[in-house]
């Protein structure tokens, strides 16, 4: 009964959230490998890229230009669902449950959706505004690091209630930032970390209001500390 009881406290939306990252990429391997699409499914993964991405070409035509059409607007929200490769959609899968399942059972299933999809149009935002160039945004990272700023701010409530280092509870985040860092030096940088970055802030910013006792509870922690 335990696995059951395991599988029964993700969050049914958490669920939903993965099941269409691998959906997405179960279509696109079948188009890869020739299975559907015809001769044309080969460059189906570009064609999405091209179709749901996002970059800061978009983001000029939606602000500057006052283009608000639904081609461009649902670029904010869709971009995480194409991925560049197999291996990446196996990791933002695999934290989306596992964030998930932390976050859920804190805030709430409904309250971590709000997270994802406000990281990915902040993150979405922050890439329009400071990445240079028309290099395309895509993959699903950008939500993780909002699930992740959310699990951080729920770990640091953890830690002051224990008396512990609260510093402690951005271990995650330092970590990944390093493991970016290295292999930023090695093969080279691409401007999707500012999302990446974007979303974490939107994550734990967003949980200030979103956990339990929300922005007052916040405000009573700060004026109790030394």
């Amino acid at each position: 009964m335990q696995p059951e009881r395991a599988l029964n406290v993700i969050p049914p939306v958490v669920i939903a959230l993965t099941l269409l990252i691998l959906g997405v990429e179960g279509l696109l391997q079948l188009a890869d490998a020739g299975f559907i699409g015809g001769p044309q499914g080969v460059g189906w993964r570009l064609a999405a890229i091209q179709e749901y991405g996002f970059s800061s070409r978009v983001f000029d035509r939606v602000v500057m230009q006052g283009d608000l059409s639904f081609d461009l607007l649902k670029r904010f929200v869709t971009y995480p669902y194409v991925n560049g490769q197999l291996t990446q959609v196996a990791f933002c899968a695999a934290l989306t449950l596992a964030l998930g399942k932390f976050t859920g059972e804190y805030y709430g299933g409904a309250r971590v959706l709000v997270v994802y999809v406000a990281s990915t149009i902040f993150g979405a935002i922050a890439f329009g505004l400071l990445a240079s160039g028309n290099y395309p945004l895509f993959g699903g990272f950008t939500p993780v690091y909002g699930l992740i700023g959310a699990y951080t701010y729920a770990l640091w409530l953890q830690q002051a209630q224990a008396g512990e280092n609260q510093l402690l509870a951005f271990r995650l985040i330092g970590f990944l930032l390093g493991i970016q860092l290295v292999f930023g030096l090695i093969f080279g940088s691409t401007p999707a970390w500012i999302a990446e970055l974007a979303g974490f802030v939107a994550g734990f910013g967003l949980s200030v209001l979103l956990a339990p006792g929300g922005w007052a509870s916040f405000v009573s922690r700060m004026r109790q500390r030394p």
